[in-house]
């Protein structure tokens, strides 16, 4: 699967949100999207980067950014997760990790001595035209929704 980068088109995708609710990339049309990619809902790292993207999401709301939070949770998993943090975006299940396949995030990973298949921690910047903007892969969870703001407001 080849890496994606600026300028390539942004896979389309259909997902069901907290809600049970189709949620498509081509909803987000004329907008900017933060496609976020994380492992786990309610996992230490995923809520540090969850409530920091919710603490920002007025400013980034300023900038025309929808945030989009993907990962291979369930959507009831996804609803305590935003009930529990009071998130103010959406999250998507994929369940089946179609979409982060697609977006080349689903990959082995090494943890503790193991080895196993799950999401590489990444943000796509998707413009109003559907194209990857920007990549975001290098950054620590704490600091991942300043470094989004720095790069939009550069």
């Amino acid at each position: 699967m080849q890496t994606l980068k600026a300028g390539d088109p942004a896979p389309q995708f259909s997902l069901q949100d907290q809600d049970n609710n189709t949620v498509s990339l081509s909803d987000f049309s004329g907008k900017k999207v933060l496609a976020y990619f994380y492992p786990r809902a309610s996992t230490p790292g995923c809520t540090v980067q969850a409530c920091a993207l919710r603490d920002t999401k007025a400013e980034l709301d300023e900038l025309n950014v929808v945030v989009l939070g993907i990962s291979p949770d369930t959507p009831k998993k996804l609803t305590n997760f935003i009930n529990k943090q009071s998130l103010n975006f959406t999250l998507l299940a994929d369940e089946e990790h179609a979409v982060c396949e697609a977006y080349n995030v689903w990959q082995l990973k090494k943890f503790m001595g193991k080895e196993n298949m799950g999401v590489v921690r990444t943000s796509f910047l998707i413009d109003e035209n559907g194209n990857i903007e920007h990549v975001f892969d290098k950054f620590k969870t704490k600091d991942h929704h300043q470094v989004v703001l720095d790069y939009l407001n550069s």
